[in-house]
């Protein structure tokens, strides 16, 4: 009798699956790990298979062809799924195409290669992207100065920028830990690698490799930074030919004319900003709202909060692929650069997430030349006041942390067809 029956459902599963044609990974608050899931669909495109993404249906779903080696896959991964008929595919896909509906499917057919620009003796603690890539599975390289100078970033579709100050002054980290091991040795190999560059200061190989990062953005590439990667990215930009690095960064004073001498229009997300020229200050420019933000708006873990926006999925694909979450108001978190100050970003730039109450943009994007670049303040999402030397976040703690979901939103960006957002 057992055997019979063992028979029976052996049948009516594999009658089920001849009508199951397709996988359909909820990304709404029915998903038990929607960080994985992510790694689950780039999977699939690197194994030579296409995805859609369904823009705004139940949180930003993917679905795909059934296959029972994608089925295995998403139950290792722990990643939730539901298997569906054609007729229930279909009706998605109606519902999604309706006009008044806004939702739209967008067609993931390329797997992005994927480059981090990071010194390889980073520290565990550092960045919060390489956190999430190697928890969702996701694989990357590591790139540096020698290989952007090399020409290296045109192997790759996305570019992340770690944790870096692009100005040549170590993130001013100078005044508080000038006699730790750890600044000490970040520093040596710094100016060992400008002299091994033929640069006889760091801050003249950071701006080249800031050059050669934005032609990659030019020729199609995707750029994303977080943190100091952004503001100091923009002012080394805007600073061109310009000494804005005090004596113990570089070996002599800074121009006093600083000021007046930067061309805000080279850089992508800001203008208008004054610089900040003391090294004993935590702080490039009033670009970050680091220091005001506490005394000027009573900043606390509880009110820090910023929502994404609405965009139209059929007409914006871009802002609304990037914008994809379960939750719309996200938890703000701090870093060396804890917010931009929305009086300096340029008016062209498409904000996807900012906190009003504090005039903050928190999570930005535009274009330039045939490709685009993505900021997004602060530096771990799910370690709200991070702290040098603090361990690396666990993110089996944290699978459906909404904030590192727009992180790996960017990531799976590039996959889709490239198309600028309307005006």
């Amino acid at each position: 009798m057992k055997k019979r029956i063992l028979l029976l459902y052996l049948i009516s599963h594999i009658a089920y699956l001849s009508f199951a044609s397709s996988i359909l990974i909820p990304m709404d608050e029915t998903q038990k790990n929607h960080l994985k899931a992510y790694g689950i669909t780039y999977w699939i495109l690197k194994n030579g298979n296409t995805a859609q993404w369904l823009l705004n249906y139940r949180g930003g779903s993917f679905m795909f062809q059934y296959s029972a080696d994608y089925e295995k896959e998403c139950n290792i991964r722990g990643v939730s799924y539901e298997v569906i008929a054609d007729a229930k595919a279909n009706a998605i896909l109606a519902e999604i195409a309706d006009p008044e509906a806004n939702m739209d499917a967008v067609k993931l057919e390329k797997c992005p290669k994927i480059a981090v620009y990071s010194p390889k003796t980073k520290q565990p603690w550092d960045d919060a992207v390489t956190l999430v890539l190697t928890y969702a599975e996701i694989p990357y390289d590591l790139v540096y100065d020698e290989e952007v100078m090399n020409e290296k970033l045109v192997t790759y579709d996305w570019l992340h920028l770690h944790h870096e100050d692009f100005t040549g002054q170590y993130g001013r980290f100078w005044s508080a830990y000038k006699n730790a091991a750890w600044y000490q040795n970040e520093v040596k190999e710094a100016e060992a690698i400008a002299t091994k560059l033929g640069f006889t200061k760091v801050s003249q190989l950071k701006l080249a490799v800031a050059k050669k990062i934005r032609d990659f953005v030019t020729g199609g590439g995707f750029l994303f930074a977080m943190c100091s990667a952004t503001d100091s990215y923009d002012i080394a930009l805007a600073a061109e030919g310009v000494d804005i690095c005090d004596y113990m960064f570089d070996g002599d004073p800074y121009d006093p004319d600083m000021q007046n001498k930067i061309d805000f229009s080279k850089g992508f997300a800001f203008r208008n900003y004054t610089l900040k020229p003391n090294a004993f200050e935590y702080e490039f420019s009033n670009i970050d709202t680091y220091q005001t933000r506490i005394p000027k708006y009573g900043v606390t873990e509880a009110n820090d909060l910023f929502t994404l926006f609405d965009f139209s999925a059929k007409w914006d694909p871009v802002p609304t692929m990037l914008c994809q979450n379960h939750e719309k108001v996200i938890k703000g978190f701090w870093g060396q650069t804890a917010a931009f100050d929305k009086t300096f970003v340029k008016p062209d730039v498409l904000i996807l997430g900012e906190a009003k109450q504090f005039n903050e943009v928190r999570y930005c994007h535009g274009d330039f030349g045939k490709g685009f670049w993505t900021y997004y303040s602060g530096h771990d999402p799910e370690d709200y006041q991070h702290q040098v030397e603090d361990p690396p976040t666990d993110l089996s703690l944290h699978p459906n942390s909404p904030g590192y979901r727009l992180i790996l939103n960017n990531v799976l960006f590039p996959a889709a067809k490239k198309k600028k957002q309307k005006t």
